[in-house]
Order: C-alpha cells, then sequence, then structure tokens
C-alpha cells in the first residue's frame, strides 16, 4: 500500500478515529525503535572480574547437614 492510498483511506476518517491512527502510529513507531535496541549483539566477558567465588563455596552449608545424605 502506498502513502498516497493511506492518506486517501485517513482523509475520509472522522477526527476521533484519526486521533486513534494517530496513536497507533506512534506505538508501532516506538515498538519497532524498542525492537531494534533488543538485538544488540551481546559480547562475552563484560563481567570479568566483577564476580568473586569464596574458597569455601563447595563446602557444605552449616545447619543443612540433615538434607545432605
Amino acid at each position: 500500500m502506498t502513502d498516497i492510498q493511506l492518506f486517501t483511506k485517513l482523509s475520509k476518517l472522522p477526527s476521533h478515529l484519526k486521533i486513534e491512527v494517530s496513536e497507533f502510529i506512534e506505538f508501532l513507531d516506538h515498538k519497532s525503535k524498542h525492537q531494534k535496541e533488543k538485538h544488540v549483539k551481546r559480547s562475552p566477558g563484560k563481567a570479568k572480574g566483577m564476580i568473586k567465588m569464596k574458597e569455601n563455596f563447595d563446602e557444605p552449608m552449616k545447619g543443612f547437614q540433615d538434607y545432605i545424605k
């Protein structure tokens, strides 16, 4: 559908429906911009050095001996 065909259809609508069409166009515009932002390629290693494991990480926790069998 061409822009002229859309404009012709839009021009035939009453004012209150033109407002709804305008709001819907803004919604679609926002949605398409948001989807483009979502597809940013991730690169590994951004959190390198930010997370540190304690030396006793693999040892059983105190108070849970009854559950570990």
